[in-house]
């Protein structure tokens, strides 16, 4: 069986510092999946149809565009093109804050402080509602922020608190304690759709409260590894100056340091195209279900709701089969999965729910193992002491979702008004991405930047 491969070198105290990092991941799950993932953009793209077309039937496609600063845009787009703005922002910013917590003697500090701000920010979108999108543009942006800041840290800090050997392991449990906490609240989150009535709400309402209680759901979860690691500190750089000052030369040396680190860049080259792929079939594919497949909210949460139970034992799964196969190796393999996935999406017939439910199982097993085997192979990439600085390139194309993928998905739809076409149009991000990453000598770039390889790379 795969679980007597694999032994942890880990010590008893890493092994309980672990424990408590794991627990982030429950936590902000919350909002990644009930309000990023499944209700925000259909929610979202309702509020701002409403605008753009007010005497026309909700469920019809609206033709009248929106005006943002004397530029028309079309109400099926603005989720996409939010979604662009916000990953172009996070580029810009993320780079700094990873500056920032590699000088800090106390990242656990930040960590809170940038989960407080993006989970006011989640609770506070119980106030969307009217016509208002403007607000959830706003709050979404700052939440996308925020959440990016914290990722950040967090995965900093595991590769303080992990060996090199123990790092997919570690990273793959992590990410399915995120897909058993948002798969719990995401339960939850379609019993109050179900029942919403009952309780006296309608189904605008019903959201709002999903919203306001991810928020809170990120906000209490996060007390446990805040608490756990409190103890923990940084290892600031010595000879660079503190605040943004020093923030901004530091950031100048990570690009120009790249050079000295090609199979990092490499693979950062690689992470962006195929997470672009990736992270946009997650961020649209409940706007996709929904306005051309025709699928009801509660069905979208169905879908969700099991994409995230696959994906908690496909992480598992992944990292088990990284330690004997290696992550390159299976990330590559998932790629394949992926591009399947998406153009069978684009031939899917309207209203075919059972299959819809397949691809969805598809997506469920290769999610996880992807992501976390994409984090722990990178931080064997980037060289110690600078955890946060190199994060910070990597979260900066990661969560926050990618915004070349976004804008292709938002622009497809401007022009033709049909969101298959914008879906198939994914397909190269995956190609780009794996062609890409078969070029990533790992090993070498694993002891370029002065760690120790793992026994399988």
């Amino acid at each position: 069986m795969l679980s007597s491969d694999f032994v942890p070198v880990s010590s008893p105290e890493q092994r309980r510092l672990q424990r408590s990092w794991y627990w982030y991941d429950w936590a902000a799950a919350s909002y990644v999946t009930v309000t990023a993932a499944v209700l925000l953009s259909p929610y979202l793209t309702s509020i701002a149809n409403r605008e753009a077309c007010p005497a026309q039937p909700s469920g019809d496609t609206c033709n009248a565009n929106l005006h943002v600063l004397g530029i028309g845009i079309a109400p099926g787009s603005l989720v996409p093109y939010m979604l662009t703005l916000s990953t172009v922002l996070s580029a810009i910013v993320l780079v700094f804050v990873g500056a920032i917590a590699d000088r800090s003697r106390h990242p656990i500090r930040l960590l809170g402080g940038f989960t407080y701000v993006g989970a006011a920010a989640a609770c506070s979108m119980i106030f969307i509602g009217g016509d208002n999108w403007e607000l959830g543009v706003v709050l979404a942006i700052v939440a996308n922020l925020a959440l990016g800041a914290a990722l950040i840290v967090y995965s900093a800090v595991m590769v303080r608190i992990t060996p090199p050997d123990d790092r997919d392991h570690v990273s793959s449990r992590g990410w399915a304690y995120g897909y058993l906490g948002g798969g719990s609240l995401l339960a939850a989150t379609l019993v109050l759709l179900i029942v919403h009535d009952a309780i006296g709400l309608d189904k605008e309402g019903a959201v709002r409260v999903a919203f306001l209680v991810a928020g809170l759901w990120w906000a209490l979860f996060a007390i446990i590894p805040l608490r756990g690691l409190r103890h923990l500190t940084g290892v600031p750089l010595e000879s660079a100056a503190t605040g943004i000052r020093g923030s901004l030369r530091q950031l100048r040396a990570t690009f120009a340091s790249l050079r000295y680190y090609p199979q990092t860049k490499r693979f950062l080259f690689a992470y962006l195209f195929y997470n672009d792929g990736m992270q946009t079939v997650i961020a649209v594919a409940s706007l996709y279900g929904s306005k051309q497949l025709g699928f009801s909210e509660s069905q979208l949460v169905v879908t969700i709701l099991l994409v995230q139970f696959v994906a908690f034992f496909g992480a598992l799964a992944f990292g088990r089969l990284a330690y004997r196969h290696g992550a390159q190796r299976m990330i590559y393999s998932s790629l394949f999965l992926w591009t399947a996935v998406v153009c069978i999406a684009c031939f899917l017939p309207d209203g075919q729910f059972a299959l819809w439910l397949l691809l969805a199982a598809g997506i469920g097993v290769v999610l996880g193992g992807s992501q976390s085997l994409s984090r722990s192979l990178y931080s064997g990439l980037i060289p110690a002491g600078r955890e946060s600085e190199f994060f910070s390139l990597y979260q900066a194309m990661e969560r926050g979702t990618s915004w070349l993928g976004t804008l292709v998905f938002g622009l497809v739809y401007q022009w033709f008004r049909d969101y298959r076409l914008s879906i198939v149009a994914l397909v190269i991000f995956f190609g780009v991405g794996a062609i890409a990453l078969r070029g990533v000598r790992v090993r070498e770039g694993i002891v370029a930047a002065g760690n120790t390889p793992p026994q399988v790379v």
